[in-house]
């Protein structure tokens, strides 16, 4: 199944201009735990809740100074909208990232998270589950 088919079409995305407390606020808000950083429409970096934590409070920074070019991930991995979702889920394995970027010729089309396989998985055993009892004798 391509991963087109699974990711979510709405990213939040900001500037590399952004300010440190406006990308917090935008996660708060849109209840993320990340803001793809792009120029015009394509990705150049993204910021976690995590980024926040340890490259901002962690170090004693002051946030209102910070923007999001100097806290960001800037060694983006992202993935083709028709790569499979074995490919995305190996990527994010072996990079240790939890997020990842969909791309259509290096234009952001969407986003996939961790959380994102871990409910598809969830929601895959469940109806898996249904069969299994529906062909299972009665106790």
């Amino acid at each position: 199944m391509p991963i087109e088919n699974l990711a979510r079409s709405e990213v939040v995305t900001a500037g590399a201009d952004a300010s440190v407390v406006e990308l917090a606020q935008t996660m708060d808000e849109e209840s993320v735990g990340s803001v793809v950083i792009t120029e015009d429409t394509e990705p150049t970096g993204i910021v976690t809740d995590r980024d926040l934590t340890v490259r901002v409070l962690g170090e004693g920074v002051d946030p209102e100074k910070m923007t999001a070019a100097e806290v960001m991930s800037d060694d983006l991995c992202t993935i083709d909208r028709g790569a499979g979702f074995y490919e995305a889920a190996e990527m994010m394995s072996e990079h240790g990232i939890r997020r990842l970027p969909v791309c259509k010729d290096d234009e952001l089309v969407g986003i996939i998270t961790a959380d994102d396989f871990t409910e598809l998985l969830a929601d895959e055993q469940q109806h898996l589950a249904h069969v299994i009892k529906a062909q299972r004798p009665a106790y």
